[in-house]
């Protein structure tokens, strides 16, 4: 594990000056296969860049640097990353517990792909350690959680439920989008695999869709890297420099996101159109003081519960305008969200299914002022 902090391995890990020209940035491998030394002789292990490219690699390095892990591995998008870490650690008649709160993807994945090869799931609030033991049976072989969650922001306990996971034999997922490694390091509190839609924060520009897995463990590394080549849903050398180019400037992002969303928390509390305000710097908020514990900020997410029911909180996404409706998170511009009808309608009608009433936001990083009176005057 390197002793630098994050900022700097965030700008210089997997990242040395081009060996053949100096250039500082690394460049775009933009090719599909590679020149051999003889047959079976790789130059610098390349042959064909769903295996391995040099663009890639670079980017794996720094994500597994920025985790502390053993191993990182880029994906075409998140959920390709989680479909491969699911093929490699599940077969038919294993079960999962996964969280009460989730992205919405994440459940199609398992409720309408994964079930269909034999592989049961139970859902629990993960936030809640006696609910995750509860749920667990002898063929759990993953706990997965998300923290903050998706757009309930529950946080949980990721040491607490660790342990859980490992008493049962079971491996603990945690999906680290909303945080970020800048906010929160899941595998140095006990988890096995960190999750990422690198499309996001990591990325943070609205301009690549990505996924990655990093791991602690070099053999599960491995076995997963194996999955990716068969399976080949990996990121391109042009995503994969975009996310990088993300990468350099995320403690910074992260800052800035973070103390937009703590005003825009504070002043939707004291709205009159707004019931609850979910964000887990508020001290109301239950998992506040652990989120304060494994997190080095409280990110920039933040849900709310519109007074007057649904359809008013259809309104108040139609009326924003500096807030751009929009799925997806984590750009530097701010958008808002209907997740009932828009990311989670997929949960619909399930245990994960998201309050009618609910307004997500991701907060960008413009004036603070100015997305303040955005959302007064879309609040009415």
């Amino acid at each position: 594990m390197s002793d630098q902090s994050f900022e700097t391995l965030a700008i210089h890990a997997g990242q040395e000056p081009d060996a053949a020209t100096g250039a500082v940035v690394p460049p775009i491998h933009q090719v599909s296969t590679f020149k051999q030394d003889g047959v079976g002789g790789l130059r610098g292990g390349y042959e064909y860049s769903r295996s391995a490219n040099p663009t890639r690699t670079a980017l794996e390095e720094n994500l597994a640097a920025l985790e502390g892990g053993r191993r990182g591995l880029a994906f075409a998008s998140g959920l390709a990353a989680e479909d491969c870490l699911l093929r490699t650690l599940l077969s038919p008649g294993d079960h999962v517990v996964i969280p009460n709160d989730a992205y919405g993807g994440t459940f199609r994945l398992f409720a309408k792909v994964v079930s269909r090869w034999g592989v049961e799931f139970s859902v629990a609030d993960t936030s809640d350690a006696e609910a995750v033991r509860a749920a667990m049976t002898p063929k759990t072989k993953v706990v997965w959680v998300e923290t903050p969650s998706n757009p309930l922001l529950g946080i949980t306990d990721i040491a607490l439920v660790a342990g859980i996971a490992r008493a049962g034999g079971a491996r603990l997922v945690v999906d680290n989008t909303f945080a970020s490694p800048y906010l929160q390091q899941p595998l140095a509190l006990g988890a096995d695999v960190v999750v990422h839609s690198t499309t996001k924060y990591m990325g943070g520009h609205s301009d690549v869709v990505g996924g990655a897995l990093i791991t602690a463990d070099e053999a599960l590394g491995e076995e997963l890297a194996y999955h990716q080549n068969a399976m080949g849903a990996v990121a391109g050398p042009f995503d994969a420099w975009l996310v990088m180019r993300g990468i350099k400037t995320l403690a910074v992002r992260m800052d800035r996101h973070g103390e937009n969303a703590a005003r825009i928390a504070a002043m939707l509390t004291d709205h009159p159109a707004v019931s609850h305000v979910l964000y887990p710097g508020l001290e109301s908020h239950p998992g506040h003081e652990i989120a304060a514990k494994q997190m080095r900020g409280f990110g920039g997410m933040v849900s709310f519960r519109v007074a007057a029911g649904e359809e008013a909180a259809v309104a108040v996404c139609n009326r924003a305008k500096l807030f751009i409706l929009g799925e997806s998170l984590g750009g530097v511009e701010s958008l808002i969200e209907h997740p009932g009808r828009m990311t989670h309608a997929s949960a619909a009608g399930s245990p994960l299914e998201v309050p009618s009433d609910l307004v997500r936001l991701s907060v960008g990083i413009e004036a603070a002022d100015d997305l303040i009176a955005d959302l007064r005057q879309a609040l009415g």
